[in-house]
Formats: structure tokens, C-alpha cells, sequence
């Protein structure tokens, strides 16, 4: 590994003596802070995953790269991303993993100068280690989007896979960086509250170690999308991918900013009615 082509950057992980991280997703009441939880800074190397001899697979690393050309004009426009590149994530997602059913539910659009410009469609990328699902909350999403079915569809392998791709390419600010699965131990993952009005929902914060491997595709395209694993209900295989935007060295002061959109699957190996 220390031979391979790498940067330099970083990562913001949950200080593990930190009390429970949460985060309000709305206006908390008066006197509850809207973030708890203290991230400290550790810089890792981010491996080029494209000098890779073998190429990641979502089984192992927990992360896989593959292209698609989407038929998609405007990604801004939530409509069109429902009806047109949902379906065609649901294609891709069939196709890398081989799952019978796949269950696409939401999307988030990212670009930091549109989001503080105000735009409620768009937010800004993600700075800090996480991951999307637990234990907990993964199964408990099958339950909550797909009820009639859930009793069904739990009895067999389900996993929670993101398709996160550029809208435009390359990539040069704020890189998604991901970390090999193999790397990690579920005592680095912690979970997190997430405080919507109606609900509450559970991520992972992750706390540093020195063996985390982390890997990035440098220069990503509109024509690749880059899939993530944060949940698999299989033991025996990688169930978790950390990630996080990060802050690339070797891009310029000038570079176009980050124009990306990921959307959130549930894939099912059920047995077809």
C-alpha cells in the first residue's frame, strides 16, 4: 500500500470520548443544541483506487465503480430524477449485485455554492466520517418504506446500497473518499441520532483508527457512478463503507465546485413470488 499513488488529506472522525452524537434535522427546541458530538482532524493517506490491481468489489471493500450513461438532463430537477434515473439505478443496482428486487427512495442533490446560496433542493457535501445505516436502522427502513411486504422481504439478504455519480465531471473539489471495509472493526462505528420532526433515525459516526484504508477514484466523470454499501443484513459479508468528502490537496484554488448526486437503494435477494 505504501507504495501506491496517493494524497494526503483530512478526515474529521468522532472523538471517542465524545458523548452520543445528534443532530437535528429541524429547528431543535429552545436550549437543545441542533449538533452534539466532537469531531477531531487525523490525516490519512487516500489511495488512488484506479492504480488498484484488482478492481473493489461491494462484497469486500464495500465499494464498487461502474459506468452509466443516464438519459437524465436536469438533476436539479427532483421530478425528473424520480422518473427518469430512478429506474435506471434500479437497473444498475440489478446488474452489480444481482438482486431480485430493488427499492429506490430518495436522493440528495449536492453542490456547496447553490445550498448556501439558498437553494432548498440542494445540500452541501458531507465532511465528516460516517455511514448511512446501523444495525438498527436498516432493517427498521425496510420496515417503515415497505410495510405490507417487510415480513417478507426480511426473511431473506436485503442490503442498503448509494449510487453516488457526478452530475458533472471531473470531480475536482471535494472528492468522495471511502473506506475499505476490511479495514475497520464494528467497534469504530457509533451510532448517531438523526432528529427529524416526525421520526428519529440512526447513523454510524466512526472513530479513528490507523488501520482504516482509504481509497478515492480520482477525477470522477458523469459517466461513472461510484456504489456504496451501508448496509448488508449478511454477516458473513462487508456490511458497512465509512465515508466522507474530503478536501483534496492537488486540487487547484479555482477548481469547479462539486456538482453530485447520490440515491439511496434497497436491494432484496428474496426468492422472486
Amino acid at each position: 500500500m505504501e507504495n501506491l499513488e496517493h494524497v494526503d488529506a483530512i478526515l474529521n472522525y468522532l472523538d471517542p470520548s465524545s458523548e452520543r452524537p445528534v443532530t437535528y434535522l429541524y429547528p431543535p427546541p429552545e436550549g437543545v443544541p441542533p449538533r452534539t458530538g466532537r469531531y477531531v482532524k487525523h490525516t490519512m493517506p487516500i489511495y488512488n483506487a484506479r492504480a488498484l490491481d484488482a478492481e473493489p468489489s461491494l462484497d469486500r471493500q464495500g465499494f464498487a465503480l461502474v459506468r452509466h450513461r443516464t438519459a437524465v438532463s436536469d438533476f436539479y430537477d427532483p421530478d425528473e430524477v424520480v422518473r427518469v434515473y430512478y429506474p435506471e439505478v434500479e437497473r444498475v443496482i440489478k446488474a452489480a449485485t444481482g438482486a431480485t428486487k430493488v427499492h429506490v427512495f430518495d436522493h440528495n442533490v449536492r453542490c456547496r455554492p447553490r445550498a448556501r446560496s439558498g437553494d432548498k433542493r440542494v445540500q452541501e457535501p458531507v465532511r465528516v466520517v460516517h455511514n448511512d445505516y446501523t444495525l438498527k436502522s436498516g432493517p427498521q427502513r425496510v420496515r417503515d418504506l415497505l410495510p405490507a411486504q417487510a415480513e417478507r422481504l426480511l426473511r431473506y439478504r436485503f442490503a442498503v446500497i448509494n449510487a453516488w455519480k457526478p452530475i458533472k465531471g471531473p470531480v475536482e473539489e471535494s472528492p468522495l473518499a471511502v473506506c475499505d471495509a476490511a479495514s475497520m472493526t464494528q467497534r469504530d462505528f457509533i451510532e448517531q441520532d438523526l432528529k427529524y420532526r416526525d421520526r428519529t433515525g440512526e447513523v454510524y459516526a466512526v472513530v479513528h483508527s490507523p488501520s482504516h484504508r482509504w481509497f478515492y477514484f480520482p477525477r470522477m466523470t458523469a459517466d461513472e457512478v461510484l456504489l456504496l454499501k451501508c448496509y448488508d443484513s449478511d454477516g458473513s459479508r462487508t456490511r458497512f463503507t465509512a465515508h466522507t468528502a474530503f478536501e483534496d490537496p492537488t486540487s487547484g484554488p479555482d477548481a469547479p465546485a462539486r456538482e453530485s448526486i447520490e440515491v439511496r437503494t434497497l436491494a432484496f435477494f428474496a426468492p422472486l413470488e
